[in-house]
Order: C-alpha cells, then sequence, then structure tokens
C-alpha cells in the first residue's frame, strides 16, 4: 500500500513510500508498518518511536514538527493523530456494512443496541451488534475489551463483517470512544441519544465536556438525510433538536403525546409489562417480558431504529414480545429457596442504581427488596 492513496494533504514526494499495517502500539509494529504516536491519558506514543523502528516501523505519524526521512524512516506530522489514525483505519479496511446504527448516552446503550439487534435476529436479517457485550452476530458472541473498539479493531471487524454478508450493525458509541475520535471515518445513517447523567467525569473533568463529547456523534458522524431518535422529554432534547435541525436530518421521538411513538398506557402483569402505544394514528398493545419500565424507553427507542431503515412496523411489533432480557440489564436469574426472584443489573452510577430498585419496586411493590452492591 502507498501512502499517497490513503492520506490527504501529503507533500507529492512522500506519494510512493509504502506501508504494510497501522498500529498505535509500538510492540506490534512489524516490517513497514505506519506507527501512530498518540498521547494518551497515562502513556506519550513519542516515548516507543525508536521501539516501534527497531521491530520494523518505517512511517511515523506524531505531533512531532519534523517531517521528512530521517534514516529511511518517514516521519509526517499531525495535530490530532487519533483522528488520522481513525480516518486511515477505515479507508485501509474500506468493506463496510451498508446500514450503520450508533447508540449514545449513559444509561441505556447497551438493553437498545441488543434489543434492536434481536428484532433483526428475530426477523431473519443478518446482523451484528458491537458494545459492553462484545460482538454479537445471529451465530455467534466474541469478546471485547472496550464498548466502543478501537479504530483498527473496529475497522477489522466491519470489514470481516460485511465479508459475510451483515449489512447492519448497531454500535455503542461511548463519551470516550467519541472524544478519542475512534468512530471519525464512519458516517451513520442512525443515531441514539438515551439520556445524560454524572458518569466518566474522572476522564471528562466536567459535564460540559461530556455532553459535547456525546454530541459530537450528531454534528459530525452522520449521513445526510439520517436518523436521530430520542427521548423529548430530557433537558438534552432541544440540543438534539437544534442540531437536527442545523443539518436536516429527520428526528424522531418516544414517550410523549406529539411523539413519533406516543405511549397511552402501562401495566404489570407479574413479570410481565403490558403497553399500548400509538405510532401514525394506530393504536398497538403490546405484551413485554422484561422488568423495569425503564425497558419501555429502550424497546421503544429500538422499534423506531429497526422500522427507520429496514422494517414495516407491524412486523415489528409482532417480534417484541419474544425479545429477552439483556444479560445483567434487570436480569432474572433465578428463583431461590423462600421464592425470591434474584434480578441482576450491572448498574454502577448513583442514578443507575437509583433507578433500577426504582423500577423493581414499580413492578413487585408489594414485596421486600434486598440489595447486594459492589463496585
Amino acid at each position: 500500500m502507498l501512502i499517497g492513496q490513503y492520506f490527504k494533504n501529503l507533500d507529492p514526494k512522500f506519494y510512493n513510500h509504502y506501508f504494510s499495517s497501522l498500529t498505535f502500539s509500538s510492540k506490534q509494529c512489524k516490517k513497514n508498518s505506519i506507527f501512530f504516536s498518540i498521547k494518551g491519558t497515562n502513556q506519550n506514543g513519542n516515548k516507543f518511536i525508536n521501539e516501534a523502528i527497531n521491530k520494523g516501523a518505517r512511517t511515523i505519524v506524531s505531533n512531532k514538527k519534523f517531517e521528512g526521512f530521517k534514516k529511511k524512516v518517514l516521519y509526517l506530522r499531525s495535530k490530532n493523530v487519533r483522528k488520522l489514525l481513525a480516518e486511515t483505519a477505515y479507508k485501509v479496511f474500506n468493506k463496510k456494512p451498508k446500514h450503520l446504527t450508533a447508540v449514545t448516552g449513559t444509561n441505556g446503550k447497551s438493553s437498545i443496541a441488543n434489543f434492536y439487534f434481536q428484532i433483526l435476529k428475530l426477523s431473519k436479517i443478518k446482523s451484528a451488534s458491537i458494545g459492553t457485550l462484545g460482538i454479537q452476530t445471529n451465530s455467534k458472541n466474541i469478546f471485547a475489551s472496550n464498548t466502543t473498539l478501537d479504530p483498527v479493531q473496529l475497522s477489522r471487524q466491519l470489514q470481516k463483517l460485511k465479508e459475510k454478508k451483515v449489512d447492519h450493525v448497531i454500535l455503542e458509541a461511548s463519551s470516550h470512544g467519541l472524544k478519542q475520535n475512534r468512530l471519525d471515518g464512519l458516517k451513520f445513517n442512525t443515531a441514539i441519544f438515551t439520556n445524560l447523567s454524572h458518569d466518566h467525569l474522572d476522564y471528562h473533568k466536567n459535564f460540559s465536556d461530556y455532553l459535547n463529547s456525546k454530541l459530537y456523534l450528531f454534528q459530525k458522524l452522520l449521513k445526510k438525510k439520517s436518523v436521530i431518535i430520542t427521548d423529548s422529554s430530557i433537558p438534552e432534547y432541544k440540543k438534539i433538536k437544534k442540531i437536527s435541525k442545523q443539518k436536516r436530518l429527520n428526528l424522531k421521538t418516544i414517550l410523549n403525546s406529539g411523539s413519533t411513538i406516543s405511549l397511552l398506557s402501562h401495566r404489570y402483569l407479574g413479570e410481565k409489562q403490558i403497553i399500548k402505544i400509538k405510532y401514525k394514528n394506530l393504536i398497538y398493545t403490546l405484551s413485554l417480558k422484561l422488568i423495569g419500565k425503564i425497558q419501555i424507553k429502550n424497546i421503544l427507542m429500538a422499534m423506531l431504529a429497526a422500522e427507520s431503515k429496514i422494517l414495516k412496523f407491524r412486523k415489528i411489533v409482532n417480534k417484541v414480545s419474544q425479545i429477552k432480557p439483556v444479560k445483567g440489564r434487570l436480569e432474572k436469574i433465578g428463583i431461590i429457596k423462600n421464592n425470591a426472584i434474584v434480578i441482576l443489573d450491572y448498574a454502577h452510577t448513583p442514578e443507575a442504581l437509583n433507578i433500577c430498585l426504582e423500577n423493581i419496586k414499580d413492578q413487585f411493590g408489594e414485596r421486600k427488596i434486598s440489595v447486594v452492591f459492589g463496585c
């Protein structure tokens, strides 16, 4: 591969410089690799440039001022090495599924992504979900180390999925992943914003930076005429609506009377929930085998995502009763000797734990709740 085929604004004298692979880990460098020297939270990649060269790297991309050749090694300068890495990776591994959906927000990402994936799978559409639960396909699950994979891993996985004729992929877009430009170079057909509460402030330092990292998805990474799905009752709705107007995107909302899907009624039936919803002046009754009223928001967002590009709404409604709880998300994992239901939830923020307990109390109000919590 030649540098000139993948890098913009490059000095013509570097066009024919050859590279074999790309990495941001000096340990993974091999003959003719490009080493992207990233300044991370704890380490500066510039410290590992010599190691990368000793391992075989012949191109170094860093924030250093020098550009040109030194001892047959090409040095290139970038103000944003992370962004250039992502953009290059998605060009090198250029086969991608046709329909990409990104889900961002503090809580609910995994549930929405999984519910959407289940709807597609139940409809016999080849699909995949990539996030906290790993890489899920119709046939198998693969462990993943991060909610949003690094761009080299993700670009490879997307190409593998495309080669297996998977054309519908749902990605969880974490604030870390968006802030670190891991998705730059991809364009999404659909983007979902769940909600925002205090989390990851050790990394983002303040709430404004955390929110702006999430909004980057909607401002920079959507295709023309793509769909945004959110809850019109959340405080961030005004900002999302403003972005959708500026970008001329299709905004869809849930729950309220003026929403794309409005919730007319809700009741519990033991461990099930029965809801009535209104969509395009038609009323539907749904039976959900899910614990926790919060799951309704997640289901409705997943339904809108599936309807937006792929399935007719009536077909989606017919599949919803078959949807199973997501692993570790208000998941019933058993019953013990005293007939108590055991529910597992991965809640790890104050708000998430509060919502979890409120939802359980709401559904099983006459029963005593015992909590085992560790973090």
